[in-house]
């Protein structure tokens, strides 16, 4: 039932490239390769799989990108460096004997990061268009202390709307309408303060859109905005020159550094401003990803922003006809093929951590703005999303815990789900979509759909495996997990199989969850087991509600069998696949199949209702074993 899916947290817990076929390029973007070694009984792996990554994972491990390339620098511009994170105004440095350069945009950006043209023509049309939501351009509040739902507050105060505008039309049929929102924008919010619009990253984002589409907002028809806007980007930039470095770890850091760094490039005497931002944005860039490449946040959303920002600061830097330091290609590289794992077949993201299905031709638009070439992530040890592919089969596995806390932005307890793609047709799936809240998502289940029992895993009493808190942020719950992969031989031929196990129940039930999960090499076959093992040597006495939640695709139709122990999938494609649950598993005999109400959201915010496969009952705590067949049958 949808109330277990929606049901408010367990208190009790917070103590305790370019197309659709997404693997056929060549090459990888970066020769990182390392020893690799295979598990016992193995067979070498295609080179869109893995090979096995025993061990246990730490999500919080940070890259030191210092180490993989070394910026350029020398004594002159490291006390420049120095002086300006000092005080010391950077025209002073740049130009000691001279009056300050009036204030203009050097250069003009051209950026290969795209907006969406559908909501840059319902902005032409009079209003915004976020989350499937229209609202009125008139109408809004533009303080920094309105009340908007967080999607709008997003495109209003971060201008990301500029970029929209831009696809949408030649830049003179654009011009009014940015200047317009501009001007209202700029009337509510005179100087630097508090709120929303004020976050680093916010600002950060504002700033970068003012430079990057500065012909949009200062070459219009009201002499009164442009004094005011450069005004306004001055301000910003020097209150990003105190703010940014001081920002902690997190995504709002790189962006506030890189607009710094921008704005460096873009403005008067700025090379000061530029050597800051450069060396401080390097650093924080090994703070936000890990070694293989994830975000900390193990958020897709923030993976694709931080490559949509090192894009642009890369135009930057063109524009301006200086050479970037070369971590900062380094970085891009590395940043893609995290994103590209969490792809299925129809080219858009599984829904995780909070996001929806972002849209495929959004995800191929990114990708072909860097202009990387490069396979879905092969060593997935700290991004912690295995990939499982087998013919069309697409399965992806959460196999790592929860962000941490000062990385989580939309944190979920989604350890040890997967979603499974055959083909265009999702087969399983998360609810996905909390981010998205208060668009057409109403804002008071997006909590629910951070709960465990929004994402295709095991629940126990009906609890969440993390606690889910207020705000984005997760408690206590799954702290660590173990995870073997290996290639096997299996009735003639090859099979992926991945196991993982985490804690998130051992503190407040005395278990364990093991999931395993082996994909046919022709993806025709989905073999699943949970496992349930006692964390002490003798298990707990009694009962314990146990449900193995299976969200099922939007489109998919779900008949349940005459003896209750399994169910015919149709998906819309017209593909068929069977799901039984097997009983040769210690309590699966006291299991039952039912088929209860779901949701979906996709990667414009929009909810679908759907269906989901439960299997349901009472467990000992002693342990169990559960075991369950996915079977492609036409």
């Amino acid at each position: 039932m949808m109330e277990s899916l929606f049901r408010e947290t367990d208190e009790k817990q917070e103590s305790a490239d370019f197309g659709i076929a997404d693997d056929v390029q060549e090459q990888s973007a970066l020769p990182l390769a390392r020893e690799e070694t295979m598990g016992r009984g193995a067979v070498p792996t295609r080179d869109d799989e893995a090979a096995p990554v025993p061990g246990q994972v730490e999500t919080s491990r940070a890259l030191a990108l210092t180490d993989v390339i070394a910026p350029r620098t020398n004594p002159g511009e490291a006390l420049i460096r120095l002086a300006y994170r000092m005080g010391v105004p950077g025209h002073a440095l740049a130009a000691p004997f001279r009056r300050p350069t009036p204030l203009r945009v050097l250069a003009t950006v051209e950026s290969p990061v795209t907006g969406d043209r559908m909501a840059g023509t319902a902005l032409r049309a009079g209003h915004f268009l976020v989350h499937g939501v229209k609202l009125p351009i008139g109408q809004l509040d533009y303080e920094s202390a309105g009340r908007l739902s967080p999607g709008l507050e997003r495109a209003v105060h971060c201008f990301s709307w500029l970029y929209d505008l831009a696809a949408s039309a030649p830049r003179a049929d654009c011009v009014t309408v940015a200047e317009r929102i501009t001007s209202h924008w700029i009337a509510a919010n005179p100087e630097p303060g508090k709120g929303p619009a004020w976050e680093v990253e916010h600002a950060g984002l504002r700033l970068m859109a003012w430079l990057i589409h500065a012909p949009l907002v200062l070459s219009g028809q009201d002499p009164a905005l442009k004094p005011k806007l450069l005004a306004a980007i001055a301000e910003t930039a020097a209150w990003l020159d105190r703010k940014a470095p001081r920002d902690g770890a997190g995504l709002g850091q790189i962006v506030g550094l890189a607009a710094v760094t921008a704005a460096g490039l873009l403005l008067p005497e700025g090379k000061p401003r530029r050597l800051f931002g450069e060396a401080s944005l390097i650093r924080a860039l090994g703070d936000l990803v890990g070694e293989d490449g994830g975000v900390l946040s193990r958020c897709p959303e923030a993976q694709m922003q931080a490559i949509a920002v090192l894009t642009d600061l890369l135009a930057c830097y063109d524009a301006a006809g200086h050479e970037p330091p070369e971590a900062l290609f380094v970085m891009r590289e590395l940043l893609v093929p995290p994103l590209l794992s969490l792809r299925h077949g129809d080219g858009a993201l599984g829904n995780w951590q909070g996001q929806g299905a972002v849209r495929a031709d959004r995800v191929a638009a990114l990708i072909e703005a860097t202009g990387v070439r490069t396979r879905p992530l092969k060593d997935v040890q700290h991004w912690g999303f295995q990939r499982l592919r087998g013919g069309k089969t697409v399965v992806q596995f959460d196999a790592a815990p929860p962000p941490r806390a000062r990385h989580a932005r939309m944190g979920c307890a989604s350890t040890l789900a997967f979603e499974m793609s055959d083909g265009l047709s999702r087969l399983i799936v998360n609810c996905g979509g909390a981010a998205l809240a208060g668009g057409q998502v109403p804002a008071r289940i997006g909590k629910g759909l951070r709960a465990t029992a929004a994402h295709s895993t095991l629940v126990l009493d009906n609890a969440n495996s993390t606690a889910v808190l207020l705000h984005g942020k997760l408690g206590k719950g799954a702290e660590n997990v173990e995870v073997e992969r290996q290639v096997v031989r299996k009735n003639g031929g090859e099979a992926t199989r991945v196991e993982a196990s985490h804690d998130g129940y051992a503190a407040r039930f005395g278990l364990t969850h093991r999931r395993v999960l082996s994909l046919r090499g022709d993806g025709s076959e989905l073999a699943g087991e949970d496992i349930l093992l006692p964390v002490a040597r003798k298990g707990k006495r009694g009962k314990i509600g146990l449900a193995i939640r299976f969200h099922l695709g939007r489109g998919v139709e779900a008949h349940l069998s005459e003896d209750g122990r399994g169910a015919s999938l149709l998906l819309p494609d017209g593909g068929l696949w069977q799901f039984r649950l097997r009983g040769d598993g210690t309590g699966a005999s006291e299991m039952a199949l039912r088929c209860e109400d779901s949701l979906w959201v996709d990667g414009d915010g929009r909810p679908h209702a759907t269906e989901q496969l439960v299997i349901e009952g009472l467990t000992s705590r002693g342990g169990g074993q559960f075991s369950w067949l996915l079977k492609k049958m036409g």
